[in-house]
């Protein structure tokens, strides 16, 4: 049986962000509260360029409303822990006005040791 005292897993995130545009699909788009484009119309085309792959993410935030993201990261990740990195990363640079789309790619990296008596 392994020792789970000196266990550790941790993710590694690399996150790319730049302003919203044509062709629009990424991982994710962080939308925010006043866009000319809202979650539901976001999240509507999403579903007929990628049916099925995305997910519409409502947040608590003074600049953003909603982030849209690829569900298999969402299976990776928390999607608390997730969403509040994409927050911190894009409200220095978002408007309310804005939408940004971002490029994330999640390196997973375990480590363990085990008993070898």
């Amino acid at each position: 049986m392994e020792d789970r005292k000196n266990y550790s897993r941790k993710a590694t995130l690399s996150l790319k962000i730049s302003e919203f545009e044509m062709p629009p699909m990424q991982d994710l788009l962080i939308i925010g509260r006043r866009a000319p484009i809202g979650p539901e119309a976001v999240r509507r085309m999403a579903e007929a360029l990628s049916p099925e792959q995305f997910s519409i993410v409502r947040v608590e935030h003074p600049k953003i409303e909603a982030v849209l993201v690829r569900s298999s990261l969402l299976q990776m990740l928390e999607e608390r822990v997730l969403i509040n990195i994409i927050i911190e990363e894009a409200e220095a640079m978002i408007s309310d006005t804005m939408v940004l789309r971002s490029e994330l790619k999640v390196a997973v990296s375990v480590q363990r040791e085990v008993d070898m008596s």
